[in-house]
């Protein structure tokens, strides 16, 4: 007999102090994010500061490729719901772009300004004003808390307008948090104040996915456990409620790293994205 039991939760998802070299990120991401908003800027293909909402961090970026979009991706970041914001992942947006679609990426009210039922509604309000902008297909994808916003605006109860929702073509969750639950056993939860309620209405993990919902739970293989039985875990439920699901473990790939797939045009990560 195996038995499974986490006797430390803040180790279960701390990720850099687990990751070799992890204290250089998120810097790493910096310069070449930098680097690519100055590229688009100067061939005229990059908005940036769009507002979308009233709050000071209710704006987005807005990447074009050099013809007519295909289609709209919409890039949300991670952070635990509580740091960073969308100028240290422009270059993500690298590998759609050269496949034809836009790229929005929003920032958020990070917590504890802003309870994550809030950030939720803020997420829905760049995803319609981006979608306002680019015709055609939506597909949306996002890093772990940025993965948990991502699977949550495929579900029944998401705050989508219905005809944004129903463009939807695909969701890709990378190292996304789907169970809300776990995480009010940790420190974090003193800056983001989980309680019952809203991990019950707030985990994709636990809601019912919208029909016809086409969901990737994507995970590095060197991640902590709890990443990935939470990326395996929204693939299984929903599977079983009826979407269309798949599970993906990218083998060499830590918490940091994994969504750099999203810089190349032809890496998998991308392809599954905009291709399938």
């Amino acid at each position: 007999m195996v038995e499974h039991r986490i006797a430390d939760w803040d180790n279960a998802y701390a990720n850099g102090t687990n990751i070799a070299g992890g204290d250089r990120w998120p810097a790493a991401w910096d310069g070449p994010a930098q680097a690519f908003r100055e590229k688009l800027l100067a061939e005229g293909r990059a908005r940036l500061d769009i507002l979308y909402g009233e709050a000071p961090r209710n704006r987005l970026d807005l990447f074009l490729p050099p013809v007519a979009p295909k289609g709209l991706v919409v890039f949300i970041h991670g952070g635990y719901w509580m740091e960073s914001d969308r100028s240290s992942w422009s270059h993500l947006a690298g590998g759609a772009i050269s496949r034809g679609f836009a790229v929005a990426m929003p920032s958020y009210t990070l917590c504890p300004q802003a309870r994550i039922s809030g950030i939720v509604g803020e997420v829905a309000a760049a995803i319609g004003k981006a979608a306002a902008m680019v015709d055609g297909p939506l597909m949306l994808t996002g890093h772990s808390a940025g993965g948990h916003l991502a699977s949550r605006m495929a579900t029944t109860t998401s705050p989508l307008a219905s005809d944004v929702a129903r463009r939807i073509a695909q969701v890709v969750s990378i190292s996304g948090l789907h169970d809300l639950r776990p995480l009010m056993f940790t420190a974090l939860n003193e800056t983001l104040n989980i309680d019952e309620r809203e991990a019950l209405s707030e985990s994709p993990a636990l809601l019912r996915p919208r029909q016809g919902a086409r969901v990737t739970c994507w995970v590095g293989g060197g991640e902590r456990s709890e990443f990935l039985r939470q990326s395996a875990l929204l693939a299984n439920i929903w599977a079983g409620l009826g979407a269309a699901t798949d599970s993906v473990v990218e083998p060499d790939r830590h918490h940091f790293n994994v969504v750099d797939g999203l810089a190349d045009p032809n890496h998998r990560l991308t392809r599954r994205l905009v291709d399938e």
